[in-house]
Formats: C-alpha cells, structure tokens, sequence
C-alpha cells in the first residue's frame, strides 16, 4: 500500500491564500452573499475561523465533535486570521500526528489522510470568499487540479442525498471555469 504524501505544505498554501483573501475584503463586504448560499462573507470567515481552529484542535484533541462551525470575529479581523493560520500549522508540526487516528467531521483516519479534507475545504471556502469579494479566486488553480479527481472518488454525486453529506449536487461548471471554480461546482457552488 503507498502512503499518502505529506499534504502540511500544500495546506499552508491554501491557508496562505484564504489569509492573503480575508486580508483583501473590505468592511462594506461584510454582508455580500458568498456562492456558499446560508453564508454571507462575514458568516463565511466566522466558519473560516473555525476551520483554523479544528485544524489547531484536532491533532490535540483527536475530534472535533465539540468544536464551534463559526467563531465571531475579532476586531482585527487579518491579524487574528494570521494568528489562527500560525497556530494551525504548528498543531502539526510534529511528524507522528502524521499517522496518529484523527476524528475530523467525516470520518476517523490516519491524520495524512484528514489534510487533503482541509485543503480541499480551504479551496473551496477560499473560491466562495474570492467570488463574492472580487478576488482571485484560482490562485491556487494547480492545487486544485490535483484535487478535483480525490474528490470526485470521495463524493461522487449520487451520494448527495445522505444525510451526512453537507453538499448540494454538482454544478455544470462554465465553459471556461478554472480548476477551483471546477472544484466549487463538484461540491454545488452556483457558476458564477
């Protein structure tokens, strides 16, 4: 059986890009609807909030069961983004959470397995943020190239009726899409 690669490089990518992102929106952006329809972009960097925080908790923890989906905002909302994404990646500074059983929210896996969710979430969550702020939202277009086929395997689209699945059915993407935007569509983001 091959291991799967180490993906902390890759996640700091995308956790690079969904900061320099929450870095670019404005206050009068606040409450624009996000492609992620129950979220406007405040709600939706709540969420991102929580995500640097499962990220920081779960190598600690071994679960996020108990942890938050959003966490109010800070006043400075990019140095407290920065602060999360820093403590976020030193949780998994050391190599034995590598191989260490983690419980993120789909499932128990060896931890190299729980960070292609995150970057996944990372792309699709920073694409959403991009679209309704005006930013570049395929910045990171290779990552999602290799992405994009994992996840069609992992939730392909006739399993978007269980419950467990927080997704809506897959959008055919615009012609000229990009990878991300792609990605977006797979897991039921509206084209733009």
């Amino acid at each position: 059986m091959t291991q799967q690669p180490d993906l902390r490089p890759v996640l700091a990518r995308t956790q690079e890009w969904v900061a320099d992102l929450v870095d670019g929106v404005r206050a009068d952006q606040m409450q624009t609807r996000t492609p992620c329809a129950q979220w406007d972009v405040a709600e939706l960097v709540e969420h991102l909030f929580a995500v640097e925080h499962r990220v920081a908790v779960l190598p600690v923890k071994g679960t996020v069961d108990d942890e938050p989906v959003a966490i109010p905002l800070p006043k400075d909302v990019s140095a407290g983004f920065r602060d999360a994404v820093r403590r976020a990646q030193d949780a998994w500074a050391d190599d034995a959470v590598m191989d260490a059983q983690l419980s993120p929210p789909w499932g128990t896996m060896p931890g190299r397995a729980v960070l292609g969710g995150y970057v996944q979430e990372h792309l699709v969550h920073g694409w959403d943020l991009a679209s309704a702020t005006g930013q570049d939202g395929e910045a990171l277009a290779e990552v999602s190239e290799q992405v994009l086929p994992m996840i069609k395997e992992f939730l392909p689209a006739q399993t978007r009726s269980e419950d467990w699945i927080p997704f809506d059915a897959p959008v055919e993407p615009a012609s000229d899409a990009g990878p991300t935007e792609r990605l977006a569509n797979w897991l039921g983001r509206t084209t733009r």
